[in-house]
């Protein structure tokens, strides 16, 4: 896709019982990279040969988005972390850095808490702890306003159906009209964008991850409980003015991290922040992941 693309490759790996289209590049310790909504692996662009240069860096599809395998269910995060330990494992490595994005950093989150022998560092992008965030949308009413679309995302096909029908005005307006940095997104992005939503099956599979967290069960199982604290040293790195993310999803998070934590924001710069600001957000992690 670029001079650099000519670098990585593109492999299809199996992991709980699917098959995960990733992006590869470089050699030693291993990093991914977990991509949010409604993205895949090419939102890590900037990042891969940069870090490529020190670490084996892998960054899959998520289930569900553009070439990865499309099962009916599986969309919750217990299921999506085990999909990213079973990558691990099948990339040979007792161990990884674990970087994500959006969704990518719910994913990431979550298997801290759950697996956490498989992570060695952990570095979150404009992502709340999913079960403060969870908290901030049932009293937070400027938190409510902001992610009225993960309400909206409940009803069965609508969702879908409305974005297939206006999908290059969904995508433009979502990265380039709503980034702080306007250079960020070129009209050749977004159209890489576009045809990997238009895939069939990606749309449904991508929103499935909304109504999954939103399910009555997973609500009712973790309201009220204390998740377990996560153990690795930690680094958030968040754009200032997300619109989608209010700031004071930041403040909180050190009563979920027993470990390191680095909480370093990035001014003028919006939610697509790996995206806006790559440079930055490249020598932030090179420091942290490289960190004796």
């Amino acid at each position: 896709m670029t001079a650099l693309s000519s670098a990585w490759q593109h492999h299809f790996i199996e992991t709980n019982r699917i098959r995960l289209h990733c992006v590869t590049q470089g050699e030693g310790e291993l990093v991914i990279l977990l991509h949010g909504f409604p993205e895949f692996w090419y939102s890590w662009r900037h990042q891969i040969p940069a870090l490529a240069r020190h670490f084996k860096v892998v960054v899959p599809d998520l289930r569900g988005y553009n070439d990865s395998d499309k099962p009916q269910s599986g969309y919750d995060l217990d299921t999506l972390s085990a999909d990213i330990r079973g990558l691990i494992e099948g990339l040979g490595y007792l161990r990884a850095h674990v970087v994500g994005h959006d969704w990518g950093g719910a994913i990431a989150w979550h298997m801290a808490q759950k697996f956490p022998q498989y992570l060695d560092r952990l570095a979150i992008l404009n992502a709340p702890h999913p079960q403060h965030f969870m908290q901030e949308m049932v009293s937070n009413l400027d938190q409510l306003r902001r992610s009225w679309h993960v309400l909206a995302f409940q009803i069965p096909g609508l969702p879908e159906w409305l974005i297939q029908q206006n999908l290059q005005s969904f995508v433009k307006n979502l990265f380039q009209e709503q980034a702080i940095r306007k250079g960020a997104f070129t009209a050749r992005d977004t159209e890489i964008y576009r045809a990997a939503l238009a895939k069939p099956g990606v749309l449904s599979a991508a929103i499935n991850h909304y109504r999954q967290w939103l399910a009555p069960q997973i609500w009712f199982r973790n309201w009220g409980r204390s998740p377990d604290p996560i153990t690795v040293p930690t680094l958030v790195l968040w754009g200032e003015d997300d619109f989608l993310l209010s700031q004071t999803l930041t403040e909180g998070i050190s009563q979920f991290v027993n470990a390191p934590l680095q909480i370093k924001l990035v001014p003028h710069c919006g939610h697509w922040i790996q995206q806006e600001a790559p440079q930055t957000v490249n020598r932030e992690l090179l420091s942290f992941l490289r960190k004796v």
